[in-house]
């Protein structure tokens, strides 16, 4: 498959290509549902448009735990089809649609109670193994195995040992959320669809009863455009109501907005080579390697406040450190915590008064003419919700269309990067020569773009400044901005170095020290005059200001106040 850049240019071409000729499908949302939907119908030979208001994984899609999994704890809850689904998604990632990208990662589960526990928590491990094994795909990760006491701190010095009797050690996948999300509505681009980001619905066009399209606004340049689409498909997750209400009517569904916490903290503040599942009261929080770093998560709250900036309080974050901390020989403090970042699950709304409970399920709805509604899910299921979605939106408009469509092949189309991957990955060492950048880069370049790493070191011959690591960005080469920008569909400072990079989570100063330098990369390639640059790095150094704040705040509603400090970048207009 062919790499396509998601550039400027392209971006400017896939608006009026939208604007001109009617498409089979518009698909609202660039996260991983509406990547996976776009995908899905361009694999399928239907003429496809994707918008997204924001940068590509801007919203939940770039907050999860960035993990790939059944789902453990569901199998508690008797939810066996949702966790043998996410089994067998999982196993298609790691060993077909993006080994680049999704890894497995071992966790260790503590064991509390002599005998009864080890029965029952390993017979729960042993049918999440047995699940992925009877899916008829490759299980992807290693089987289950029980540990002592002794065993588990041998892997996990950093357990106290009155934490645990003993434990059990299984594994489950990792992924760079944002990155992936971002690899699907590229590898669409690649198979024909219109991809733009910072394109707003700002309402649907309607005739009769019947939803025929969309009037988007182009937030760089400030115009706006009509789409034509026999089919829209709403994958805005929790926007979802307020996309459906641009239609005039109520949808089938509900989706209520449950607040997760993160906090990232320094690889060796955590002594351990395996991530961690442990009990709460409520749910399970989860310790995850990544990287130089852990990720620590998360939270399950409600939360009806500003759905663009969800913003973690002190009380989310003493939770985390309260709980984590009831394991850990070293105890972790406020002045550990490198990243904070809050998302929000976008869960159909039902009876229980507590979202833990509320459905992780997806559920489709076509109860307005011309308009497909997908939400809830998780992120794992991904193709499956957007098969889901565009089956309905095929059958919908199977009077309109004058040929048969073919059913989902998206199990077996690799994203941009996959094919290939494992060999360089083999030839790495010969790449690091040839290149004369260390092995230790060529790895890193390899699991962040697959195949496509070439395309990056190609900038590197060029340019041989931008084989330089980042001024207080060390893991990142100056190329990865450039590359973002010409390739990745990067449009603003915070796009970089809050989702092609992990700067904003991975280090103190939460990526404002390497602002400038960003900035200076970008507004070559973007033609931003001296003005936008300083207007660039001055809002993603209040951004941060107030996302500090906020999380100094005692609850949702101050802390969300605090973070509404910080208004959206400006963009310049394109002309």
């Amino acid at each position: 498959m062919r790499s396509v850049a998601l550039s400027p240019q392209q971006r400017r071409d896939a608006i009026q290509a939208m604007a001109g000729e009617p498409l089979d499908v518009l698909v609202i949302g660039g996260g991983v549902v509406g990547g996976g939907a776009a995908l899905d119908a361009a694999t399928r030979g239907l003429s496809v448009g994707l918008v997204e208001a924001r940068d590509f994984a801007s919203g939940t899609s770039s907050r999860s735990s960035k993990l790939i999994h059944g789902g453990l704890r569901y199998l508690e809850m008797l939810d066996f089809r949702l966790v043998a689904e996410a089994l067998a998604e999982r196993g298609l990632l790691i060993e077909r649609l993006a080994p680049h990208l999704v890894k497995p990662v071992p966790f260790i589960y503590p064991l509390t109670h002599h005998v009864w526990e080890r029965v029952y928590a390993g017979t729960g491990v042993l049918m999440y193994d047995s699940m992925a094994a009877l899916s008829g795909r490759s299980r992807g990760v290693p089987h289950h195995t029980h540990l002592t006491r002794r065993g588990a701190r041998k892997r996990m010095p950093a357990l106290r040992k009155d934490a645990l009797v003993g434990a059990l050690h299984y594994y489950d996948g990792q992924v760079d959320d944002a990155r992936h999300t971002m690899f699907l509505s590229r590898t669409a681009a690649a198979y024909g669809a219109h991809v733009a980001s910072r394109t707003r619905v700002v309402d649907l066009v309607r005739e009769g009863d019947r939803v025929v399209g969309a009037h988007i606004k182009d937030l760089e340049s400030g115009e706006t455009h009509e789409v034509r689409a026999k089919q829209v498909i709403n994958a805005t997750g929790v926007w979802t109501d307020e996309t459906q209400g641009m239609a005039g009517e109520r949808g089938q569904f509900h989706v209520r907005a449950s607040k997760g916490i993160h906090l990232v903290v320094p690889r060796d503040r955590i002594r351990g080579e395996s991530g961690l599942i442990l009990r709460t009261e409520s749910s399970v929080l989860f310790v995850i390697p990544w990287g130089r770093h852990w990720i620590i998560g998360t939270t399950d709250t409600d939360w009806d406040l500003s759905k663009d900036h969800p913003a973690a309080s002190a009380k989310d974050i003493d939770y985390l450190l309260e709980h984590v901390n009831r394991v850990l020989v070293e105890p972790l403090t406020h002045d550990d915590v490198e990243g904070v970042y809050a998302g929000l699950r976008p869960l159909l709304a039902g009876e229980s008064d507590a979202t833990s409970k509320l459905s992780r399920e997806h559920a489709v709805s076509t109860a307005t003419k011309g308009l497909v509604v997908i939400a809830g899910g998780k992120y794992t299921t991904y193709r499956v919700m957007a098969k889901d979605a565009v089956d309905a939106a095929v059958d919908a408009m199977a009077v309109q269309l004058d040929r048969k469509v073919p059913a989902s092949c998206t199990e077996d189309v690799p994203l941009l990067g996959a094919d290939g991957y494992e060999a360089m990955w083999n030839q790495r060492t010969a790449l690091a020569a040839r290149h004369g950048i260390g092995v230790g880069r060529i790895e890193h370049l390899l699991n962040r773009y697959g195949s496509l790493a070439l395309e990056v070191l190609d900038l590197v011959a060029e340019r041989s400044d931008l084989g330089e690591a980042l001024t207080g960005g060390d893991d990142y080469l100056r190329a990865e901005v450039v590359y973002g920008v010409t390739h990745e569909g990067a449009r603003h400072l915070d796009d970089i170095i809050a989702r092609r990079t992990r700067l904003s989570i991975e280090t103190f100063d939460r990526g404002t020290g390497v602002a400038e330098e960003v900035a200076e990369l970008m507004g070559e390639e973007l033609g931003w005059s001296a003005e936008q640059r300083e207007r660039e790095v001055d809002h993603y150094v209040k951004r941060v200001e107030a996302e500090r704040e906020s999380q100094t705040m005692p609850d949702d509603e101050t802390a969300d106040a605090a973070r509404k400090g910080a208004p959206d970048v400006v963009p310049v207009v394109e002309r």
